[in-house]
């Protein structure tokens, strides 16, 4: 791996954790600390070995912005690359269709219920008054009659 490979993977590590700007500030970093360290003697090849896999040093960047509680984003990037699957019931959940149903649906959804619900009650009512009516009117009358004597 060169130099401008490990740049990249470490952007494309942090993109995922951090905001832009500090992609950017740890991006610039690293290129200048790498530049310093070969004009010091060491060999590109040497410098990059001892920084190491740059989606753990990016996965450390991250933490350590948590940590300082100036992280953004989420690391979604360094774990789909290294196999990780801390979210799977994140990646579960977007395979899965969900449907939003607009709150003017679920109002209007109640209103017909409601409604349905009055008009079988009518229609009960209004099956049941031809027989309600005149049994109703024989019990007044046997009431008010046994009322009298």
């Amino acid at each position: 791996m060169d130099r401008t490979e490990f740049i990249d993977r470490l952007q494309r590590a942090l993109a995922g954790g951090v905001n832009s700007s500090r992609v950017a500030e740890n991006v610039q970093y690293y290129r200048e600390y790498i530049d310093v360290e070969i004009r010091k003697g060491r060999s590109e090849a040497e410098v990059l070995e001892s920084l190491g896999d740059p989606r753990l040093l990016a996965k450390s960047i991250i933490e350590a912005n948590k940590r300082a509680g100036i992280s953004e984003g989420t690391n979604r990037t360094y774990d789909e690359e290294t196999g990780e699957d801390r979210y799977g019931e994140l990646k579960k959940a977007a395979r899965e269709k969900i449907v939003r149903v607009p709150g003017w649906l679920i109002a209007l959804t109640a209103v017909v219920i409601f409604l349905l619900i009055i008009g079988l009650a009518f229609s009960m009512i209004s099956l049941l008054a031809p027989i309600m009516i005149p049994v109703l009117v024989v019990i007044l009358a046997v009431n008010y009659f046994k009322g009298r004597k």
